[in-house]
C-alpha cells in the first residue's frame, strides 16, 4: 500500500512552500488570518457504546466545534498481549492495567468507523482520526478521511509519518514529550514524504496536565522555527490555556470531549463536557477577534464616548477683552472644548466676547497670545 500511496501523492502533488503557515481541512481554511479551528477529541469516551459515539458527534456539532476526531487502532496494532513488567502501567489514571487491557477497553471497533463518518457528514461536522499503524491509514483512506492527526506518542514513529504523508492529506502532529530534534525529524519526514499542509501542536502528555507545564511561549517559537501552522493539544481541566494559546498565535485547539466527566471511561475525567466545549468555541473566537492589527485611534464603537473625554472649560464669567488667568479655566469632562494640552497657551490670551461659567473654550472665542500684534 505504501507504494500505491506514494504514486497517488506524486501524481497529484502541488507543493507550495509559500503556504506553509496555512492549511485547509475539508474546505475550511486554517491559519492566523482565520478563526481558531476547534477539534473535539472523542478518544475512548465512547465507552464501548456506538450510540454514545453518535451522541458525542451531535454534541460537538451543537457546541460549535469544527471537527470531531477519533483514534484508529486495536490493542494488537498498538501493543503486545503481554503482562511482563514493561507492559504494566504503574501509576496515573490507568494504574494496575497492562497496556493491552487498557487499549482493549479504550479502542473503537473498526466497523464503527464507517457509520460514524457517515453520521458526522450527515450533521455537517468534519471527522478525521489518529492512526496508529499503516493498516489504520488504509482503513481511513477507504473512508476518504480529509486529514490525519499524529498523536504525541507516535511523533517518533517516522515510518508512520511517512506513510501518512504519502496520502498527500493535511497532517497535524502533537509534540508532547518531543525534543526539538525529534520534532525536526517528524517535520522533515512529513515534508519529504509529500505533506504540504502541516500543523504542530504543543502538548503535555499528562492526563490531566498542569497549566504550569505548558510553556505556551513554545507556540511562538515553533511557528518561526518550523514554519508551520501551530496550535495546542490541551489536557488541562479548563479552557484557560487554550484561550491563552490563541493570543500567542495558536490556530488549532484540540480538547478531549465527553458527555459526562463522571462517565467512568478511560478519558472521561479530564475531558470537556458540552457546556465547556461551547464556552471554548465562543471564547477562543472572541480571543482571536480581539487580536486585530496594531492600529491606534478611536474605534467606531467608541465615537459616541469621545465626547466624554476631558477638554478646557471656563469656570468663571469673563467680559470681552479680559485676559484669561490660570483660575479661569479647567480641564474637565466633556470634550467639546479645546484639547487640554492647550491649557498653557490659552492662559494669558484674551476673550473676544463675553463668556460664562460652563462655556467650552473655543478658538473662535479667544485671541491667542501668538495672535496678538
Amino acid at each position: 500500500m505504501r507504494l500505491a500511496l506514494r504514486y497517488k501523492y506524486e501524481f497529484t502533488r502541488t507543493f507550495n512552500m509559500s503556504n506553509i503557515q496555512n492549511m485547509n481541512i475539508a474546505g475550511q481554511p486554517i491559519g492566523s488570518n482565520h478563526k481558531p479551528y476547534i477539534i473535539a477529541e472523542m478518544s475512548a469516551n465512547h465507552n464501548g457504546s456506538i450510540d454514545r459515539a453518535f451522541k458525542i458527534i451531535d454534541e460537538a456539532k451543537k457546541a460549535g466545534a469544527d471537527a470531531v476526531k477519533l483514534q484508529t487502532y486495536t490493542p494488537d496494532t498498538i501493543t503486545l498481549n503481554c503482562d511482563k513488567e514493561d507492559f504494566q502501567i504503574s501509576d496515573g489514571l490507568w494504574k494496575g492495567q497492562t497496556l493491552y487491557e487498557l487499549y482493549k477497553d479504550a479502542h473503537m471497533p473498526w466497523d464503527w468507523h464507517k457509520p460514524l463518518f457517515e453520521h458526522a457528514r450527515k450533521v455537517d461536522i468534519t471527522i478525521f482520526s489518529s492512526p496508529f499503524d499503516e493498516s489504520a491509514v488504509d482503513l481511513l483512506e477507504d473512508l476518504n478521511v480529509p486529514a490525519y492527526k499524529i498523536a504525541s506518542f507516535e511523533t517518533v514513529d517516522l515510518r508512520l509519518i511517512d506513510y501518512v504523508a504519502c496520502t498527500g492529506k493535511p497532517m497535524i502532529i502533537s509534540t508532547g514529550m518531543a525534543s526539538e530534534d525529534e520534532i525536526r525529524e517528524a517535520v522533515d519526514t512529513a515534508r519529504a514524504g509529500g505533506c504540504s499542509e502541516l500543523a504542530l501542536l504543543t502538548c503535555v502528555s499528562s492526563y490531566p496536565a498542569m497549566p504550569s507545564d505548558y510553556n505556551l511561549s513554545r507556540i511562538v517559537d515553533m511557528r518561526e522555527r518550523f514554519q508551520t501552522v501551530v496550535g495546542l493539544s490541551d489536557h488541562t481541566l479548563d479552557n484557560t490555556c487554550a484561550i491563552a494559546s490563541i493570543i500567542l498565535g495558536g490556530c488549532i485547539i484540540e480538547k478531549h470531549f465527553t458527555l459526562d466527566r463522571k462517565g467512568g471511561g478511560a478519558d472521561d475525567s479530564f475531558s470537556l463536557e458540552p457546556n465547556d466545549m461551547k464556552n471554548l468555541c465562543e471564547s477562543s473566537l472572541a480571543a482571536w477577534q480581539s487580536i486585530g492589527l496594531p492600529e491606534y485611534g478611536t474605534k467606531s464603537t467608541e465615537k459616541n464616548n469621545a465626547q466624554y473625554r476631558r477638554s478646557l472649560y471656563f469656570v468663571k464669567s469673563l467680559k470681552k477683552g479680559d485676559v484669561i488667568k490660570i483660575d479661569d479655566i479647567r480641564s474637565v469632562r466633556p470634550g467639546f472644548g479645546l484639547p487640554t494640552k492647550m491649557f498653557d497657551s490659552v492662559v494669558g490670551s484674551q476673550v473676544n466676547c463675553n463668556v460664562s461659567y460652563g462655556d467650552p473654550v473655543k478658538l473662535t472665542d479667544i485671541i491667542m497670545k501668538s495672535d496678538k500684534g
